[in-house]
């Protein structure tokens, strides 16, 4: 019996597995969206009503049910934020300025004398190194609640109660060991060897550094100031124990101090949330190349 050559040689097979593997690609992308979408949606969403009760005419604010679209659109909460109602310069927009430069001063001083710290703990061997990094780091380990008793009785002894330069030293004295540890291990990441080539062309140590190696920090100077000055800009519990008068007092408590009474302004406790997170954010944006950098430092080995 004759075989044609049409049933003696078969044709290519179609192979399915590759779109149905693409289509299930797709499918779990769709998946993953969807569910990235809805996590970012209720991890900003405190974000977003707090966005809009700072814009809300204050009978939308208490309206009932609560008007998340059609309310009406006024900045007169951001004008009570800088503007006393009388007239003038307001004690929030005073208190902000405090934590401008607590935070700034608190942040430059912990930097200053960190990056140098971390500098000699990374290029020179020192007797029980790691002992003394362990005790700088625990400094670090209790909460500012946990001492702010003994620091207050010390305060007051020294008279630095209720004033900008104690809680510039006491702010500076906690990001001081966060800033040794996190600067170390970028310091650890510039190879000695060029501090080495540029003493053999007549640099002292310390020119050395300044040239050398400081300028391949920035990035990491950069991340750490980032993180120092969130710490100084945020905290609550010295800022309340320590200061009394509202030309002392930083913005966290004096935005606490909002909330309380019979009646609570929340469109001015919106509007001075989203004025206090902006200077933060905005630093933060500057920076963003070196921070990123900064970062990813020593990620790579080589």
């Amino acid at each position: 019996m004759a075989i044609s050559i049409d049933e003696a040689v078969p044709g290519p097979a179609t192979d399915d597995a590759p779109a149905e593997r693409r289509r299930g690609g797709r499918g779990r992308m769709v998946v993953e969206v969807l569910l990235l979408t809805a996590l970012a949606v209720a991890m900003l969403f405190p974000v977003l009503w707090m966005l809009e009760t700072s814009i809300k005419e204050n009978r939308d604010v208490y309206a009932v049910p609560a008007k998340f679209f059609g309310f009406d659109i006024t900045l007169d909460h951001y004008k009570d934020v800088f503007v006393a109602r009388g007239g003038g310069q307001s004690d929030l927009s005073g208190s902000f300025l405090n934590s401008v430069v607590v935070a700034g001063a608190s942040t430059v001083l912990a930097t200053v004398l960190g990056v140098p710290a971390a500098w000699a703990y990374s290029r020179f061997t020192l007797k029980a190194k790691k002992d003394q990094l362990f005790f700088i780091l625990s400094t670090r380990f209790m909460p500012p609640v946990v001492v702010v008793i003994p620091i207050f009785l010390m305060y007051r002894e020294l008279g630095l109660i209720d004033s900008k330069l104690g809680l510039v030293l006491i702010y500076a004295a906690f990001n001081v060991p966060f800033t040794i540890w996190m600067m170390k291990g970028f310091v650890d990441e510039v190879p000695a060897e060029y501090e080495d080539a540029a003493m053999l062309d007549g640099y002292t140590r310390l020119q050395a550094f300044w040239r050398v190696t400081l300028p391949l920090l920035v990035p990491g100077i950069a991340a750490t100031a980032v993180f120092a000055l969130i710490f100084s800009w945020n905290e609550f519990v010295f800022a309340i124990f320590l200061t009394s008068s509202q030309e002392v007092r930083t913005a966290p408590p004096a935005i606490a101090g909002l909330i309380g009474g019979t009646t609570v302004d929340w469109g001015l406790v919106a509007a001075s949330a989203v004025v206090f997170a902006l200077p933060v954010l905005v630093f933060a944006y500057l920076v963003r190349k070196h921070l990123v950098a900064g970062v990813t430092l020593g990620a790579v080995r080589r």
